[in-house]
């Protein structure tokens, strides 16, 4: 598009375009990564102002800035950058004219995007959200990855208030919509999960009359969402009409069972730790049937799948044989539960111990209390061996576990990452398992770091 063009869709004007600039590839933030010949956005952010990079975002290569002021180098300048970006996203995705796989979920959003992008690759040219930029920046750079041979868009939408994802859907109005589930992650600034589910919500309701909204089963919050929409309504779970059977778990808890839909049946075998795992693939099989992918086809595709995104139940192996699971780049009660689960099963095949690192999951607030505490029962009913907690909330992991499940482990109260990460270097023997866990802002994947580069590790 030429920048009279992207400022006709955007409501701009064209400044300092003399030789007439024509922006050929992706936009971007950063002003050392956008593409050559893309389009720098330039944000106002709470500690730098993008329009200071604008000239050396070009001269490295970009073809021209969007901003809200004059930068001395060809842009389109607006009243808002980031309301224009998801103007222009919207109008490529109109003109492209692609199909809008759109997914969202209180948790395993990202491990479901990353399944339903990988099938699709094998089907279609497909573009998908990178790790999980699923906010109002994220969801537009993505729609503007796409080109004109992409048949298949795939975008993770995240949420933080009633009406986010409604924006989103604005701007990638999707053609089949999935919601993964109703948690309790973010609770904090919801209130309750009943608002989260109203947020969730909206992606169904974006739909059209022609759509697919690939609904949990097992969710009653998420099966109720089925009254929102008038698309035709898919959905999946144990109780689903994409279901499985047979489950089984190898050494490493890496999950094997029988996908199903309409009475045929497919084996699968993921790559990736963890029974959630399984519920992941399945919406994204859903999602894949919604858009005409065999059920045989979907099966394979998913057991090729090798990489996800980074620090969600990463396995490494270190030179010695001491198991590292890296699972340090969230956290809430319902993915911490079910990461301790999957050091359970993995306890079943390994000699040494279990030890499971487990750091504070933050924005719960009034759910604080009792959100750590329901862990405690997973370490006791894994047969966990060893509990190192991280900080004065993921105590109370511990004393649940002791008090109210009759866990016999041993329990490390740490207060600090460093304290938990010297526990760990002076106590774990190669035949162990460590499973690191928290939210993000433990960064607990520095013990996980730490760990491996005592010896050299192997994925």
């Amino acid at each position: 598009m030429s920048l009279p063009e992207v400022a006709e869709v955007v409501g701009g004007v064209v400044h300092d375009d003399p030789e007439g600039v024509t922006v050929t590839d992706p936009a971007g933030v950063d002003s050392r990564s956008v593409p050559v010949g893309g389009l720098f956005v330039a944000v106002v952010g709470e500690h730098a102002d993008g329009h200071d990079y604008a000239a050396g975002a070009v001269a490295a290569g970009a073809a021209a800035v969007l901003g809200s002021r004059p930068c001395g180098v060809p842009a389109v300048v607006v009243a808002d950058p980031v309301v224009a970006l998801g103007l222009l996203a919207r109008h490529v995705v109109a003109a492209l004219g692609v199909r809008v796989l759109a997914v969202t979920g209180s948790q395993g959003k990202t491990g479901v995007k990353d399944y339903l992008a990988a099938v699709l690759a094998g089907v279609g040219p497909t573009v998908a959200t990178l790790g999980n930029n699923n906010n109002e920046l994220g969801v537009p750079l993505t729609a503007l990855r796409a080109t004109t041979g992409t048949e298949y868009l795939v975008v993770e939408m995240g949420a933080r208030g009633v009406g986010h994802i409604d924006e989103l859907c604005v701007i990638t109005p999707p053609d089949v919509a999935a919601v993964v589930n109703v948690g309790t992650a973010h609770v904090g600034e919801f209130g309750s999960r009943e608002r989260i589910a109203l947020a969730k919500g909206e992606i169904v309701e974006a739909l059209g009359d022609d759509g697919v909204a690939v609904l949990n089963a097992d969710d009653p919050l998420v099966r109720e969402m089925a009254t929102r929409t008038s698309a035709r309504v898919l959905t999946f779970g144990a109780e689903g009409e994409v279901s499985w059977r047979g489950l089984d778990f190898d050494a490493l808890g890496r999950p094997t069972f029988e996908l199903g839909h309409r009475d045929h049946w497919a084996r699968v075998s993921l790559q990736q730790l963890g029974a959630h795992q399984v519920s992941n693939a399945a919406a994204a099989a859903a999602m894949s049937l919604a858009v005409g992918v065999d059920l045989d086809t979907v099966a394979t595709r998913l057991g090729q799948v090798v990489e996800v995104s980074r620090w969600r139940m990463e396995p490494h192996v270190r030179s010695d044989g001491l198991l590292v699971v890296n699972d340090a780049y969230n956290a809430n009660p319902e993915s911490m539960r079910s990461a301790v689960q999957t050091l359970g099963h993995i306890k079943a095949s390994r000699a040494g111990r279990t030890i499971a690192v487990l750091g504070e999951m933050r924005e719960l607030g009034a759910d604080t209390l009792t959100g750590h505490r329901s862990v405690g029962e997973s370490v006791a009913s894994a047969r966990i061996d060893v509990l190192v907690t991280v900080g004065d909330s993921a105590a109370q992991i511990a004393d649940a576990a002791q008090q109210e499940h009759g866990w016999v482990g041993e329990a490390i109260i740490t207060a600090s990452r460093d304290e938990a990460l010297l526990w760990v270097r002076e106590n774990v023997t190669a035949t162990d398992a460590v499973l690191v866990k928290a939210s993000r802002g433990a960064a607990l994947e520095r013990i996980v770091e730490e760990i491996l580069a005592e010896g050299a590790a192997a994925r």
